[in-house]
């Protein structure tokens, strides 16, 4: 044990952790911590940024592209509230995220006294954006409650979690402890039984298919073998893909997976809700549903399945691959059956034109590894269908949230984490804008993310739904925007301005050989919609 400040105790408990990256914003109630961070900035990058919407979404970026828990911190109040995107983000995208909250003096919390910064009820919010959240009230509690997040984080389902550290407590000095068997990740369990079961099932099975999200991508090498051993396509959507090399025939995107559907006779169904064809596919076909889920509550929330196992996918599906060995019939190659079904799928997007020829020059430019981070635009739609991912955590989507402006900052966690990768964050006009003084924290820190920018001159999504399904009442979704190459340039930034193709390749190229970021504004008009394949 030892004396140390709750600000100590915090930034030593993360350091016995591992962390070595901690994205955020000081301010008062946070000055205990960032003194603490400096007797051990040799250990941490400590990257504060222009916004806490920024540092929340920073470390989602982070937590993303590595799979592994990412912090950030925020003073209460209006830091906290400004990070809430993010962190609702991070709670529908299952990451690992770690929100390290100021918080008023300890007396104050619940009095209403007009504190600066204080809300509220703000452990309400908190929690109601994470799977676990706590408020330590010492400093020798900070140890444990830290590594109760991060078991929290490691266990079961990953979800975001938050701790509140009142100020007066990041002061306080205490008599700490470290030692702790708090941290360690737990999981139930396999009940082999039932993993037999699944194997049978699957194996004899005459039309299997396989559906992954973000459950899978930690097991993407016992996802293929299966897929191989039993000759089952597998569809990926967002969260999904890469789980498979999109270069493999046993790949497909979600649309593309509809006819086989209505064709096959079991599903195995791997860390996904698979929404979209559990409220629509399945009133017309109804296959046996085999569910792969280290959250229990996810079997049964669109369709009761025939057979339901509650545990990770690394754990479960090495055993299920022994299982297979012995219970699964003898197959014939479906290559040439399912290249056909893969070439009318390419055929039919050939009508997203220019969006195609863009996703073709970044899949080329990113290589092997690099990593694509979506966003709410067209170009952002169409790579959720059309774009192969070669490998997993190469894809990164706001999942279900749908999270307007995500991309950039997000895209900039990524490239601290994977800097030695390309990054590219596809953005429009409209995203770009809501984290745009981001440009300021990328230059300050070296962070060489390359960003493709469509211009439209309008909140382009919306603008197209008033046409299309309000008889062209457009209102409100017209912009008005600076000269993005002019301001990015301001930054200090490096800004290229592309009119065809051939630029975007070569402004793509030149993004990479600079430790700057790079914007490269894309002017465009009106893109055809994805909805035509919903």
């Amino acid at each position: 044990m030892e004396r140390l400040t709750g600000g100590e105790a915090t930034v030593k408990t993360l350091e016995l952790l591992g962390v070595k990256t901690v994205f955020g914003l000081p301010g008062v109630q946070n000055d205990w911590l960032y003194n603490a961070f400096y007797d051990h900035r040799e250990n941490f990058r400590i990257i504060h940024t222009r916004h806490e919407q920024g540092a929340a979404y920073m470390g989602l970026g982070y937590a993303l592209a590595t799979g592994e828990p990412a912090v950030f911190n925020v003073v209460p109040g209006p830091g906290l509230l400004n990070a809430t995107a993010a962190m609702a983000t991070a709670y529908a995208l299952n990451a690992k995220l770690m929100c390290l909250s100021g918080q008023i003096p300890t007396k104050a919390i619940g009095r209403d006294l007009g504190v600066l910064h204080e809300i509220n009820n703000q452990d309400d919010i908190i929690s109601s954006l994470t799977k676990w959240s706590g408020r330590a009230n010492s400093p020798s509690q900070i140890p444990s409650m830290i590594r109760q997040a991060w078991q929290q984080m490691e266990s079961g389902r990953p979800r975001p979690v938050g701790l509140e550290i009142p100020m007066d407590i990041l002061a306080a000095t205490e008599m700490v402890d470290f030692e702790s068997n708090i941290g360690r990740p737990y999981s139930p369990p396999i009940d082999e039984d039932v993993v037999i079961d699944i194997a049978k099932k699957l194996g004899n099975a005459s039309s299997p298919m396989i559906f992954v999200g973000s459950g899978a991508q930690g097991a993407s090498q016992h996802v293929r073998a299966i897929a191989e051993a039993l000759q089952a396509p597998v569809v990926g959507y967002r969260t999904g893909m890469g789980v498979v090399d999109a270069r493999s025939y046993l790949s497909l995107h979600q649309p593309a997976a509809k006819e086989l559907w209505m064709k096959a006779d079991v599903i195995l169904a791997i860390g996904t809700n698979m929404r979209v064809p559990m409220q629509k596919w399945i009133k017309k076909h109804k296959p046996s549903l085999l569910r792969i889920d280290v959250d229990p509550t996810s079997h049964e929330k669109f369709s009761t399945p025939d057979i339901a196992l509650t545990a990770s996918a690394e754990q479960a599906l090495p055993i299920l691959r022994n299982h297979l060995e012995i219970h699964n019939k003898k197959r014939s190659s479906r290559e040439e059956e399912l290249e056909n079904v893969r070439a009318v799928w390419k055929k039919k997007c050939l009508v997203l034109e220019p969006q195609l020829s863009y996703l073709k020059i970044i899949r080329e430019e990113l290589g092997e590894d690099g990593i694509f981070v979506d966003e709410l635009t067209q170009i952002g739609f169409a790579s959720r269908i059309a774009y192969p991912v070669y490998n997993p955590r190469t894809y990164i989507s706001t999942g279900y949230m749908g999270t307007l402006g995500y991309g950039f900052p997000t895209a900039l966690g990524v490239k601290v984490a994977k800097p030695d990768v390309p990054v590219i964050s596809v953005t429009g006009d409209g995203g770009f804008m809501f984290g745009v003084q981001e440009l300021a924290s990328a230059v300050q820190h070296k962070i060489p993310l390359i960003t493709l920018l469509f211009n439209n001159n309008k909140f382009g999504n919306v603008q197209q739904m008033q046409k299309n399904d309000y008889g062209g009442r457009v209102i409100a979704s017209d912009l008005h925007n600076p000269d993005f190459v002019k301001m990015t340039e301001s930054f200090g930034a490096q800004g290229i301005r592309a009119n065809s193709f051939e630029e975007v390749r070569q402004g793509i190229q030149r993004g990479k050989t600079v430790d700057v970021p790079t914007v490269i504004e894309i002017p465009v008009g009106d893109m055809p919609s994805v909805d035509q394949f919903r």
